[in-house]
């Protein structure tokens, strides 16, 4: 078939394939609007150039951030939020990057820079290849129709400093001034208990009896817990395994 892309564009990359199979679009049209729908611009293309340093530093970034403690992204991850593996598919790179840049609500703001966006965005396409088919579970969502928001023991003991998107409740809190406790206990989220060890519910209720007995220079205050209510908030924070961990 015919490439009309290069009525226009320069040739590039030939040994890579046709101009579609790394910038989308549609090759067969000569008219500009049909030509460019979903057109993926160069940076966001590099991920098919098999560049493994930017690649490696996209995975670190991955980590860093913990966005699978929320979303699946290369076939592993929580299903709390969407399923990065189809939106990067479905939406075009463009708006990844501006859902990364301008984050919706409850979703952490990392205040990337552009060459971070950039390189995270082709990091989850590159992890994409090959998923297009790839069904996942829904994502669940919740709607409030009891009047009883805030009801639940992280909101009313953790909500005023943390957020959390979680199985039983979706999105509960409304502070920032402590970290996003999305995915807390799974293995996704950050190590970040004494000596860099995971979080489990045992540790979690040390923590809150005295933050600064683990990390002295902790700001957080003591939190009292009944045993009920330790018992709700492991509940809350506690993620089903699922088959794309």
């Amino acid at each position: 078939m015919r490439q009309l892309c290069l009525l226009c564009h320069p040739v590039h990359y030939v040994e890579h394939g046709r101009c579609v199979d790394c910038h989308r679009g549609n090759a067969a049209s000569e008219r500009k609007n049909i030509a460019h729908a979903g057109l993926r611009e160069g940076k966001y293309a590099n991920f098919m150039l098999g560049n493994q340093i930017e690649l490696r530093d996209g995975q670190r970034l991955l980590d860093t951030l913990a966005c699978r403690r929320c979303h699946v992204s290369g076939g592993r991850g929580n299903r709390l939020a969407v399923n990065l593996d189809s939106s990067v598919i479905r939406k075009s790179a463009g708006e990844i990057a501006l859902l990364v840049r301008h984050p919706v609500a409850n979703m952490p703001d990392f205040a990337l820079t552009e060459a971070q966006i950039t390189t995270l965005v082709n990091t989850l396409l590159a992890g994409s290849v090959g998923r297009e088919m790839a069904v996942s579970g829904p994502v669940r969502v919740h709607f409030n129709t009891t009047g009883k928001s805030g009801a639940d023991v992280f909101s009313r003991k953790c909500g005023s400093c943390h957020r959390l998107l979680s199985e039983r409740f979706g999105a509960s809190g409304t502070g920032a001034i402590g970290p996003n406790l999305s995915g807390l206990f799974s293995v996704y989220y950050p190590e970040t208990f004494r000596n860099n060890l995971p979080w489990t519910g045992r540790r979690l209720s040390t923590w809150l009896k005295n933050p600064r007995e683990i990390k002295p220079w902790s700001r957080m205050l003591p939190v009292a817990l009944t045993a009920a209510e330790m018992k709700e908030l492991d509940g809350i924070l506690s993620i089903t395994p699922g088959a794309d961990r």
